[in-house]
């Protein structure tokens, strides 16, 4: 892949064979992003799990301290005094079976989450081929399966996000937008390496955290210490 001049740039100042300390490699990441737009800050987590047995799976969530940067648009499926309660927390969708059609034939996905109560499940199963491959399947471990919808908006909105192994077994997850101060970012970043650490598989054997590495949207890749963590 050929990168362009302003890339080639911010490159210099990253040396490859070192490990940076979190707070130096927030820094050295923010310095990096120069593009015309606010970049989104990414971490990228190699784990030494195997995410074929269910026993090493990692996922759920975090909610961090100074939020993602980004709007997120909250879809939710209940019906009665849970519809009501998903509107006045600030969904920006609430609906039930009626809204199947939409999705389905309409290719409707103007939503970034999706909540549901337990009890709408079974209509919202009937989406799985169209939200499993987006990743926008409600599920417990996410809390995005509950009664309490209330708290669900209010958490999603106030930055929270969803961590999870991909297939190579790498977690992907934003923390912020270039323009937060360094302070900021380093909050959030805690935030998600304590989740993570916790979220470590008691049966693992072998190192957890192959590689922890920070990067912008157009930036190069910083590595993390991860002895830090």
């Amino acid at each position: 892949m050929k990168h362009g001049k302003k890339y080639m740039e911010a490159a210099k100042q990253v040396d490859n064979a070192n490990l940076y300390d979190p707070e130096e490699a927030v820094a050295l990441v923010k310095k990096c992003a120069t593009a015309k737009f606010d970049e989104t800050i990414e971490v990228h987590i190699r784990t030494g799990c195997d995410g074929r047995h269910a026993e090493e799976q990692i996922r759920g969530a975090v909610v961090l301290p100074n939020g993602t940067g980004k709007t997120v648009r909250v879809l939710v499926f209940a019906k009665g005094d849970k519809a009501n309660e998903a509107e006045a927390a600030g969904a920006d969708y609430v609906g039930g079976e009626e809204l199947l059609p939409k999705i389905q034939n309409d290719g409707w996905l103007d939503f970034d989450v999706v909540v549901a109560t337990p009890d709408m499940m079974g209509v919202v199963g009937r989406l799985g081929k169209v939200l499993g491959p987006k990743g926008l399947m409600p599920n417990p471990k996410a809390g995005t399966v509950t009664m309490d919808v209330t708290k669900a908006v209010n958490d999603i909105k106030a930055g929270k996000i969803e961590y999870r192994l991909d297939k190579a077994n790498i977690v992907h997850c934003p923390i912020g937008k270039a323009s937060f101060s360094e302070e900021q970012l380093g909050q959030n970043f805690k935030a998600l390496m304590d989740a993570i650490v916790k979220a470590k598989p008691s049966t693992l054997k072998g190192t957890y955290l192959k590689s922890v590495t920070l990067t912008s949207t157009m930036g190069p890749g910083v590595r993390v210490n991860t002895l830090k963590f």
